[in-house]
């Protein structure tokens, strides 16, 4: 399957039907919080990242991997972790997201994204 960039409004359902395509439960998806755009559809976030850097010019620090779970609702939908996430040099030392307004960047990003 090849990789989106999203930047426009998509829905669970199509979310799902990636879903279906690679892990069942989850879609991969690399959020750009600078940009507001995301890309899904990838095997590995690094790929995705690669693909918003290339396209979309995007940036390291910018960049971040998270889990998006279809068929979930509230804090469940979204999982933050990713080996994209480990960026010590921005200070970040885990696969998480340490960073609490990071979070609510990234979970704005993708509520305005991903629509029921």
């Amino acid at each position: 399957m090849e990789i989106k960039i999203i930047k426009t409004p998509i829905t669970k359902e199509e979310l799902q039907v990636i879903a279906d395509g690679y892990f069942g439960e989850f879609v991969k998806a690399v959020v750009d919080i600078k940009q507001g755009i995301m890309a899904i559809g990838g095997e590995f976030h690094a790929e995705e990242e690669m693909a918003l850097m290339e396209k979309e010019n995007s940036q390291r620090e910018y960049t971040w991997g998270v889990n998006l779970y279809p068929a979930r609702q509230g804090d469940d939908f979204l999982e933050f972790d990713s080996m994209i996430n480990l960026k010590p040099a921005f200070g970040n030392r885990t696969r998480n997201v340490d960073s609490p307004e990071i979070r609510e960047k990234i979970t704005d990003v993708v509520k305005k994204l991903v629509k029921e």
